[in-house]
């Protein structure tokens, strides 16, 4: 995805707000080809997590889940520890904000062009 902006986000479906903050940024994202949204799930069972996006539609194909959960090496390298969040990256790489909301991820997108 270099030369993209990306936005990582990391969730669960066992956590309401991750999940809602999910849910809205991959709907801000549904039109918009300026952004990749690369979606991580710390759900400890392929088959829920399946469910989670199954039912909450979300449409990306950059969606994984990390089934270690908290656990995992992924989960330490970012310190997510309690709560969740998300990364929009530019296309080097470089972190542009953190925990942005599907509105303001909007905003930027225009911006963007």
């Amino acid at each position: 995805l270099k030369g993209r902006y990306v936005l990582l986000s990391f969730w669960a479906s066992y956590d309401a707000q991750s999940r809602m903050q999910n849910v809205s940024l991959s709907n801000a994202l549904r039109s918009s080809h300026n952004v990749e949204m690369v979606s991580i799930s710390f759900d400890e069972y392929q088959s829920i997590f399946k469910e989670t996006v199954r039912k909450d539609q979300i449409v990306t194909p950059t969606c994984f889940v990390e089934t270690e959960g908290e656990g995992s090496g992924l989960f330490k390298k970012y310190r997510l520890n309690r709560g969740f969040t998300n990364y929009l990256l530019d296309g080097n790489g470089v972190i542009i904000a953190k925990n942005i909301s599907a509105a303001d991820l909007s905003a930027y997108m225009k911006k963007i062009g």
